[in-house]
């Protein structure tokens, strides 16, 4: 049996009016859908850390706080079947956080070079985000689960 590959994915929740998730698109790649911060833990790494690399290196912030660990989910990746380990976190912006901004990738990983248009969305959202990464909102507040009709 193939082990999973251990990864996280972060909710970064700013509260101003109302509470606001930040998700990016990739610029030139629709096809790729509304994501979350999310990628590997690197050897010696604890998910804390990891969950804050992956925050800065797709989208720039490096002023969040990590809140605690709202679930684990073993899924296979949507495109190779590969095993997938993810846990998820909640971390909280500063409210000053601008609105919407482009972060270009740095680095050598997959993403390097790619640039990320990154942007709060209010909660709840009006639609799933890509690969269902939007599924565990409702453990951090109820009402923020994402309705499955898309009707909000």
């Amino acid at each position: 049996m193939t082990r999973p590959r251990i990864r996280v994915a972060a909710y970064v929740i700013r509260h101003r009016d109302i509470p606001e998730l930040l998700v990016f698109d990739h610029v030139g790649m629709e096809e790729a859908g509304t994501q979350i911060p999310a990628g590997g833990v690197e050897a010696g790494e604890g998910g804390e850390e990891a969950v804050l690399r992956e925050v800065a290196e797709e989208t720039g912030l490096r002023i969040a706080t990590v809140l605690r660990k709202i679930a684990v989910e073993d899924k296979p990746h949507p495109e190779t079947g590969q095993p997938r380990r993810t846990s998820f976190f909640s971390l909280r912006a500063p409210d000053n956080t601008p609105d919407a901004w482009e972060h270009r990738v740095r680095g050598d990983g997959g993403d390097a070079g790619r640039t990320f248009a990154c942007r709060f969305l209010p909660l709840p959202l009006r639609r799933p985000l890509a690969d269902a990464q939007d599924a565990w909102l409702g453990h951090i507040d109820p009402c923020w689960t994402t309705a499955l009709d898309g009707s909000r």
